[in-house]
C-alpha cells in the first residue's frame, strides 16, 4: 500500500506491505525523497506497529474499561464542568503530526461541541515563529513556497538553524549541489557538509542576519530594481542597519567579519540562491524578529518569487504545515483564517450550521494555556491528542504539577507517554499506518496516508473518538477521513489555505496537490510568489528588526549556555522512536556535549554522569568532551524527559513561541 512516512515533515513516500510483521519499503515517485531515500526512523518505522507496549484498551483511573464507559465518563465530566464553571474551563491540545482531518475536527470539536476558546497545539513550539514573520512579510505562511526540487537549482543555499543531515536526511540530496552555508552554533552532521560554516554564540542569530544585510547594501549586493518593483519597507531597514556594521557584529555573534563578508558575497553573486530558516533561528523569544531579519536578507537580495530562489521555512512536525491550517490553534479557523474575522467567522459557521456569534474568539497560547491548567482562572479539564507536553513543553516540571492538578486529564495515544502516565483517562488510538487521511508536507504539498493494516482489537481513531464524545454532548461530527476531508474543503474554501479543489480522489492518482488549490479542476500551486505577494498592494514588507539578547543570560551563577536539538535516531519527545530496539541502539540515553575546555575546568571526562541545572529544574546525561560544541555552550537532545526542565519559557510577543535554544545553565560531574 503506497504511503508516507509518519515521522518529519518531509513525508517521505513509502510502501507498507502487511504481515507479521508489517514492513516498510521506498517509494521512487515522491519527489521529497526521489531516489528511494528513508532515514534510520523511517525503515524502522513499522517495529511499532505490534509493539508491546501498544494500548488496546482505554484506562479508566488506571484500570482498564469499556470504551463506553471511558466515554460517558469523559462526556459526564465534561458537562458538569461545564454548567459549574463555564466552557472555557475545558481545554483542547492538539499536535503538528495529526491529519488534516484530526487537526480540523479538533477544532470543530473545541469550538462547536465544548464552546471553549481554550484550544492550541504543540506546533505552537515547532512553527509560529516562522509563520507570524512570513505572514508579516508576504502575507502568507507556507513553509516552502516553492518545491523542495527547486533547492538543487539553487548556485547558494543558506541554512539558519537547522541539521537537516539529522533531522531530516533525504533533503540533503537535495543539497548536494548548492553551495550551502550553515548558520549553527555546533559544528552539526549538517555543518560537517557545509562549503561555509558561520557559529555564532547562542541567542545571536538576529545580530548576525542584521550584520549579513549591512554587507549586502554596503557591497553593492542588493538587487535594487527588486527592492523597487515588489517590496515597500526597503528604506526603513537601510536606516535601522546603520547600526550592525561587521565589527560590531563580530563582537556580539563572535564569528568573523571575514567569514560573514564571505556568505554575503557567495550569496549576492548568485545567480539563483535561497534562505532556509530553521527551529534553531526560530525557537527564541525573539525568533519572529529573527526570520524577519532572514527574510528582509532574502528580499534584499530579490530572491522571493524566482524558481530557484527564495526564503523558505524548513517545517518540523510531520503535519506542521497542515496542523496550523485548520483550526487547532487558539486564534485560527480552518482554511488558515483568523478567528476575529467576522468574515471567517460566518463562512466557517455555515459550513458547520452554527450561529457565527456562538464561535468563541482567540484562547491562550500552548504555553500559556498549559501554565493556566488548574489554576483558579484556567481550565479544569484538558483533552489531549498527539503530544506529550511532560516531555516536551519549556520548564516541562512546572508543567507536569499543572496536568497533576486538573479535575480530568484525558490523553488519546497508542503507546504510554509520559503525559498518559499522569491522565485519568486514556483512550487507545490508531496508528499512521492504521488509519487514512491527508497531511501538508514542508512544501505545502497536500499528501494522501492510506490505510496499509488493520488496528489491533479493542483501537479506535481519533476520528471516532471525537465523533463518540461530540455525539454524547448532542453533536453529529462525521468520522470517515475522506467525508471529514469534504467538510474540510468547505470551511477552507476562499481562505488564504484553501483546499477547495483537492479530494481523496484527486490525491489517491497522483504524488500530491500544493494549495492553494481552488477548485476541481485547478493544477494547485507549486509556487505562490512568483507574480505578486498575497498582500493588498502584491508587494512583500520589509520590516526593522533589532537585535536583543537572550531572555536569560550567563552569570556567575549559571556560567554556561545551554541549547537543545534533535539526533538523527529519535523524533520530537521520543515516545515512539525510544521503543524501537535499533533506534535505542543508535542512540540509548541521553547526553551533554562539553568543550574540551570546559570539561577540564570542571573536571568532567568523556563518559562521566553530569548534572546540569538551570533556574527551573535539574537533568541528567553522559558527558560527551568534544569540539564541536563553543567552549561557552553545551548541548542536550530533547527526545528525553530531562532537557526541557531546563529551558526557558519566556514567550516572543508576536508568536508566543517558547525560548527553547538557549538558557543559562551550570554543570558539575555527579561523584
Amino acid at each position: 500500500m503506497k504511503t508516507h512516512c509518519p515521522y518529519c515533515a518531509l513525508q517521505c513516500g513509502m510502501t507498507v506491505t502487511p504481515g507479521s510483521p508489517a514492513t516498510v519499503a521506498p517509494r521512487r515517485d515522491v519527489p521529497a525523497n526521489a531516489g528511494g531515500a528513508l532515514c534510520q526512523k523511517g525503515w524502522t518505522a513499522a517495529d511499532l506497529l505490534a509493539h508491546p507496549d501498544r494500548l488496546t484498551a482505554p484506562l479508566l483511573h488506571g484500570e482498564p474499561a469499556s470504551w463506553t464507559a471511558a466515554l460517558d465518563h469523559v462526556a459526564g465530566r465534561l458537562r458538569a464542568l461545564r454548567a459549574e464553571h463555564g466552557p472555557d474551563s475545558v481545554a483542547v491540545f492538539g499536535g503538528g503530526g495529526l491529519t488534516n482531518e484530526k487537526a480540523y475536527t479538533l477544532g470543530k470539536f473545541a469550538r462547536v461541541a465544548l464552546g471553549t476558546s481554550q484550544i492550541d497545539y504543540n506546533g505552537r513550539f515547532c512553527m509560529s515563529s516562522a509563520a507570524a514573520a512570513a505572514n508579516r512579510a508576504f502575507g502568507l505562511d507556507r513553509g516552502l513556497p516553492f518545491p523542495v526540487t527547486d533547492l538543487a537549482e539553487a548556485d547558494v543555499v543558506l541554512l539558519a538553524g537547522a541539521n537537516v543531515a539529522e533531522t531530516m536526511p533525504p533533503l540533503v540530496r537535495h543539497l548536494t549541489g548548492p553551495r550551502l552555508i550553515v548558520i549553527d552554533p555546533r559544528r552539526s552532521a549538517t555543518a560537517k557538509l557545509a562549503w561555509l560554516h558561520l557559529r555564532p554564540l547562542p541567542g545571536t542569530d538576529l545580530a548576525l542576519a542584521l550584520g549579513l544585510l549591512h554587507l549586502v547594501l554596503a557591497e553593492g549586493l542588493a538587487d535594487e530594481a527588486y527592492l523597487a518593483a515588489r517590496t515597500t519597507g526597503f528604506e526603513a531597514v537601510r536606516t535601522s542597519l546603520a547600526a550592525w556594521w561587521p565589527e560590531r557584529v563580530e563582537r556580539v555573534t563572535g564569528v568573523p567579519v571575514a567569514r560573514m563578508r564571505q556568505a554575503a558575497h557567495a550569496l549576492g553573486r548568485a545567480d539563483r540562491a535561497v534562505v532556509l530558516t530553521g527551529r534553531g533561528a526560530e525557537q527564541h523569544a525573539k525568533g519572529t524578529d529573527t526570520v524577519t531579519a532572514f527574510i528582509n536578507l532574502a528580499l534584499a537580495l530579490g530572491l522571493p518569487g524566482r524558481p530557484g530562489s527564495g526564503y523558505g521555512c524548513l517545517t518540523g512536525q510531520g503535519n506542521g504545515q497542515g496542523g496550523r491550517e485548520h483550526g487547532q490553534k487558539a486564534d485560527q479557523l480552518p482554511g488558515y483564517r483568523r478567528i476575529d474575522d467576522p468574515a471567517a467567522r460566518a463562512h466557517v459557521a455555515g459550513v458547520w450550521g452554527v450561529d457565527p456569534a456562538s464561535l468563541p474568539g482567540p484562547g491562550r497560547s500552548a504555553y500559556e494555556l498549559l501554565e493556566a491548567l488548574g489554576t483558579p482562572d484556567g481550565p479544569r479539564a484538558l483533552l489531549l491528542f498527539g503530544s506529550n507536553p511532560v516531555v516536551s513543553a519549556p520548564a516541562s516540571l512546572r508543567i507536569t504539577e499543572r496536568l497533576k492538578a486538573l479535575d480530568l486529564l484525558v490523553v488519546a495515544d497508542f503507546v504510554p507517554s509520559e503525559t498518559a502516565a499522569l491522565a485519568h483517562v486514556v483512550l487507545p488510538t490508531t496508528q499512521w499506518a492504521e488509519e487514512s487521511g491527508t497531511m501538508t508536507n514542508l512544501e505545502g504539498r497536500v499528501l494522501l496516508r492510506r490505510r496499509a493494516v488493520d488496528p489491533p482489537a479493542g483501537v479506535r481513531s481519533d476520528l471516532e473518538v471525537l465523533r463518540e464524545l461530540a455525539g454524547r454532548l448532542g453533536h453529529d461530527f462525521a468520522a470517515e477521513p475522506a467525508e471529514v476531508f469534504d467538510e474540510l474543503r468547505r470551511a477552507s474554501a476562499g481562505g488564504p489555505a484553501d483546499y477547495a479543489g483537492i479530494s481523496h480522489e484527486r490525491l489517491a492518482a497522483g504524488t500530491g496537490l500544493f494549495w492553494p488549490c481552488p477548485a476541481p479542476e485547478h493544477p494547485g500551486t507549486p509556487r505562490v510568489f512568483l507574480d505578486r505577494f498575497p498582500t493588498p498592494d502584491g508587494r512583500a514588507r520589509l520590516v526593522p528588526v533589532e537585535h536583543r539578547p537572550p531572555a536569560e543570560e550567563t552569570c556567575a551563577d549559571y556560567p554556561v549556555y545551554l541549547t537543545t536539538g534533535r539526533l538523527l535516531a529519535h523524533y520530537q519527545s521520543g515516545a515512539q522512536t525510544r521503543r524501537i530496539a535499533a533506534l535505542i541502539e543508535a542512540a540509548p540515553e541521553p547526553f551533554v556535549e562539553i568543550h574540551p575546555d570546559l570539561a577540564a575546568q570542571l573536571e568532567i571526562g568523556a563518559g562521566d554522569l553530569v548534572e546540569v541545572t538551570s533556574r527551573r529544574g535539574t537533568a541528567r546525561g553522559v558527558a560527551r568532551v568534544t569540539d564541536a560544541v563553543r567552549p561557552d555552550t553545551v548541548f542536550m537532545p530533547f527526545h528525553w524527559e530531562g532537557a526541557n526542565r531546563l529551558t526557558n519559557p519566556a514567550l516572543d510577543p508576536l508568536s508566543r513561541m517558547p525560548e527553547f535554544k538557549v538558557c543559562a545553565v551550570r554543570l558539575e560531574r555527579v561523584a
